[in-house]
């Protein structure tokens, strides 16, 4: 009789406990959010919601503003939390990426790896024919769509931007040597080869049109570059936020996108596919093989991935604290590359907020 009584003060425990789980549920984790495709809506939630330090926020603007900023988006989760427009900018405005850019060109290589367009393990030659460089024939058939994506061609990058073959002259075989060099580009073409689409217009059905970014791709010197308004570049930068994924559709597979934002070679510690990654123990600057012991940004979170642009332009991904940065503007500095003192001063006002 104890045993049967027992039983049904379990019984009705478990009920009870059933019952207040369902009208208590244990809280979630807030849902990745996604703009829509079309129109300008885009929901914001306040820092103050986040527990940041907004007394450092007038601080922060100042700073972008003195630095020749023309726009800053912070992404929380996919909302908007701070979004700010300087030296006669506006939202509208389109702004060019410069080699903050390079990472579409890497998404969109993937996106037609994925189809079965391309495979980046196979020589460039396959797919432009031999001749697309000056080297010899068995060093150009060196050179995979891998070592494009991984700025380890080995063709010398001393020769300016022209990537006509007269000017992709060999220097080290293929893997061997790191080389910040706009031989990239020649990925649109062995895209558009691949495809048989020009490279702007499968760009735009694969993945600006997906997304709802809008903008359009520059002649610059013999090279393709994007321009946008800073809303479009938030929203590449939250589909790498959130795996490669458009709220509920796959755009581009998260395992190459895994690969793109880590380490590519054995050389340059913080290259992965025309992404630069924060917290590894050394870099190289672009123009440089001198081997730089440190983390890139060091005042920024370790886990932090990066497009880096010409004069500044800024797409910042930070999974661990669910953000995504933007800031494009002239140069903050005298500085040409890719890189400069200012990332690192900035993220130390970012930090003072968001910490």
């Amino acid at each position: 009789m104890k045993i049967k009584i027992l039983l049904i003060c379990c019984l009705s425990l478990f009920i009870s406990c059933s019952n207040d789980s369902e009208t208590n549920p244990t809280p979630t984790e807030e849902a990745m959010y996604f703009p829509p495709i079309t129109g300008t809506t885009w929901e914001t939630k306040t820092p103050e919601s986040l527990g940041w330090n907004t007394a450092n926020i007038a601080a922060l603007n100042t700073y972008l503003s003195d630095k020749n900023s023309k726009s800053f988006i912070v992404l929380h989760n996919g909302k908007i939390v701070m979004e700010q427009y300087f030296n006669g900018h506006d939202a509208i405005t389109p702004r060019y990426w410069a080699s903050a850019g390079k990472t579409l060109t890497s998404t969109v290589t993937g996106i037609a790896e994925q189809e079965g367009f391309l495979n980046i393990n196979t020589k460039v030659s396959n797919y432009l024919g031999t001749g697309w460089t000056s080297a010899p024939l068995a060093k150009e058939n060196l050179i995979t769509c891998k070592n494009l994506l991984s700025m380890n061609s080995g063709l010398n990058d001393a020769l300016g931007d022209d990537v006509s073959p007269a000017n992709l002259q060999y220097v080290a075989d293929a893997g061997t040597r790191w080389a910040y060099h706009n031989v990239y580009v020649k990925l649109q073409d062995v895209v558009a080869q691949a495809t048989g689409q020009t490279w702007n217009a499968y760009f735009n059905t694969k993945l600006r049109d997906k997304i709802g970014m809008t903008g359009y791709w520059l002649p610059y010197q013999g090279l393709s570059v994007y321009s946008s308004d800073a809303r479009s570049m938030a929203r590449f930068g939250l589909l790498a936020l959130a795996n490669g994924n458009w709220n509920g559709t796959q755009i581009i597979n998260s395992a190459y996108l895994n690969s793109a934002t880590n380490t590519s070679q054995t050389i340059n510690q913080a290259y992965g596919y025309l992404w630069w990654l924060n917290g590894k123990t050394s870099y190289h600057m672009p123009q440089s093989q001198l081997q730089i012991p440190g983390t890139l940004i060091p005042s920024a979170p370790s886990d932090m991935y990066c497009a880096l642009g010409k004069n500044d332009q800024k797409i910042y991904v930070v999974p661990s604290k669910k953000l995504v940065i933007i800031r494009m503007g002239d140069a903050a500095d005298t500085s040409n590359f890719a890189l400069s003192d200012f990332d690192d001063v900035l993220w130390q006002k970012i930090s003072a907020v968001i910490n």
